[in-house]
């Protein structure tokens, strides 16, 4: 049974906006475009006495009745382990993840998490946006990725974070070692981005059931039989930096995944070195950079 029903009255201002995308900007509802259309998915949410579907089109006095779940309990402990914050204010923080540490909870790694950290952190004060199984989490990076994250402490915050990702209009840089010999200093990948059919664990190039998918690079030191690059995104799809230098040959360095182990490096050479945000609530722009990780600068000394 749903905690609560919100009753919603389309003002005339709005008249021609898409349900959804009205229905994330309700601070009523504190809730994200895409739990907003799971929960048109389910049926949930009416449109003067019907069901609505994500794209209407809103008309001046229309009731929309959203039938908002429960929040889920929160099964996570508070755990003391050291983070390197970068910035921190009170709506939210920037954290330079380490390689090896998982962000969330899940099968195989119920503790010792990045929201485990957080929680000790901020002493549970993280937001609860579309329930709480990701506390503070807006974005993520794999586990052998290190680098800067944004979590958000507040619901305000989270809501704002969350529509700049829609929108794409994060500044997102990475740096990698990839492997080969790149033809081109400079190159776009465009190529959309969906599970792999033949293996659900994975990602891949696909026309079906994906998402677009847009990846910038340059190369800043050929080495014989590798590279360090720089990755710019427009987008940010699961795996999206690792699927796209796979397709066009030149598999990030120790990615047993969609490359190959190399003895010696635990999981993919993946640094997200920089991130640029509007502040969503002071409207200020923010930018941080992260020194490149011991690991990495190993990597690079033994290419060299």
């Amino acid at each position: 049974m749903p905690a609560r029903e919100e009753l919603l009255t389309v003002p005339a201002e709005d008249t021609g906006k898409r349900l959804d995308a009205w229905l994330a900007a309700q601070p009523a509802l504190a809730m994200t475009r895409s739990a907003v259309q799971q929960l048109l998915e389910q049926g949930q949410i009416t449109r003067n006495g019907k069901a609505a579907k994500k794209n209407d089109k809103l008309q001046s006095g229309d009731e929309i009745r959203v039938a908002v779940p429960e929040p889920q309990t929160l099964d996570v402990l508070p755990q003391d382990i050291p983070l390197e914050i970068i910035y921190e204010d009170p709506e939210l923080l920037v954290v330079n993840k380490p390689k090896g540490m998982v962000v969330h909870p899940a099968p195989g790694h119920p503790d010792g998490t990045l929201v485990n950290a957080l929680l000790y952190h901020c002493a549970g004060r993280l937001s609860g946006i579309n329930g709480v199984i990701r506390p503070g989490i807006v974005h993520r990076i794999d586990r052998d990725t290190s680098g800067l994250l944004i979590v958000a402490k507040t619901d305000r915050a989270h809501l704002g974070l969350a529509e700049q990702i829609a929108v794409h209009s994060f500044t997102r840089e990475y740096e990698a070692v990839c492997c080969g010999r790149f033809k081109e200093t400079s190159g776009t990948v465009h190529a959309p981005i969906g599970r792999d059919p033949r293996d659900r664990q994975k990602m891949c190039v696909i026309a079906t059931n994906s998402k677009d998918a847009v990846t910038h690079y340059t190369v800043l030191t050929q080495y014989e039989r590798h590279a360090h690059i720089r990755c710019r995104l427009e987008t940010g799809r699961t795996h999206q930096i690792r699927v796209h230098m796979k397709q066009i040959g030149h598999p990030v360095y120790g990615d047993a995944v969609y490359g190959k182990a190399e003895k010696g490096v635990e999981g993919q050479c993946l640094h997200a070195k920089k991130i640029g945000f509007v502040h969503p609530v002071t409207g200020e722009y923010l930018e941080f950079d992260s020194p490149l990780p011991d690991y990495f600068t190993e990597i690079l000394r033994k290419l060299s």
